[in-house]
């Protein structure tokens, strides 16, 4: 089975696709999974694997982690353009996120104040009040829609909370606007004996008039790069995402980001 991808709390820096030089933080367990979706493309694999042993990192040992790597590398003069929020699960689970959040600020100001601080999130806890209002203060704030069609978005991203919907997560989103960033991965396959494709016609114009709704500042959409847990999955080649990107900028008039 695969397995978690990050072993530690803080990790990298590595270059990112879509961000530039990023030092990751993994605020879930770094010997299990914890997340709110169970997405049949995640790298870090399925939930099935467990939470481990380890737990939530303690929010006073994030703010040492992070800050003794940001010191070691300014030192060096290594450099970086973000921290990002990511790991082996959904960040915004970690019970002391909104501090983590003012924690990391600070430090970044500390050592690289022309760094980004992005998180990527699933959407599912944008109700949460100190969670949005941490998500707010990052200058990257990432969210999931994976589709606009609640009966795609289960197959895709298979959330544990199966009253969660499409439409709940583009509510949500949509509290942001402008103060996020919408990400979308495209990809078909099959998976459990059912058909699997968010590429098609009616998921594109679904998903455009999702992007309205909420208007975000961009959106980024980009495809598998990685081994997956479900292994029939197809990547979207590189000239069909761009396809797709120009009607979706052409449609909304937001910057699309192919990644």
């Amino acid at each position: 089975m695969q397995t978690v991808l990050f072993h530690s709390t803080i990790f990298g820096p590595i270059r990112s696709r879509r961000l530039g030089v990023s030092l990751g933080v993994n605020l879930t367990p770094d010997d299990g999974k914890i997340c709110s979706f169970d997405c049949l493309y995640c790298e870090a694999g399925f939930n099935a694997q467990g939470p481990g042993t380890t737990g939530f990192p303690p929010r006073e040992r994030v703010a040492r982690l992070l800050e003794t790597r940001l010191k070691n590398m300014s030192e060096a003069g290594e450099p970086l353009d973000v921290i990002t929020f990511s790991g082996n699960g959904e960040p915004t689970l970690h019970p002391e996120f909104s501090g983590v959040i003012d924690d990391t600020l600070r430090i970044r100001d500390m050592y690289y104040p022309a760094a980004k601080v992005s998180v990527l999130s699933n959407s599912t806890r944008l109700d949460r009040p100190a969670v949005a209002d941490a998500l707010r203060k990052v200058d990257n704030n990432i969210l999931k829609l994976d589709s606009a069609i609640t009966e795609t978005m289960h197959l895709i991203d298979r959330p544990n909370n199966p009253e969660f919907t499409s439409g709940k997560a583009v509510e949500d989103i949509a509290r942001f606007g402008s103060q996020c960033i919408v990400q979308t991965m495209f990809l078909r396959g099959e998976f459990d004996g059912k058909h699997i494709d968010n590429t098609t016609p009616a998921e594109v114009d679904a998903l455009i008039d999702a992007y309205k709704k909420i208007g975000p500042r961009e959106i980024m959409i980009y495809s598998i790069d990685r081994k997956t847990p479900a292994e029939n999955l197809e990547k979207v080649g590189r000239d069909e995402l761009e396809r797709i990107g120009e009607k979706i900028a052409s449609a909304t008039g937001i910057p699309v980001q192919v990644a």
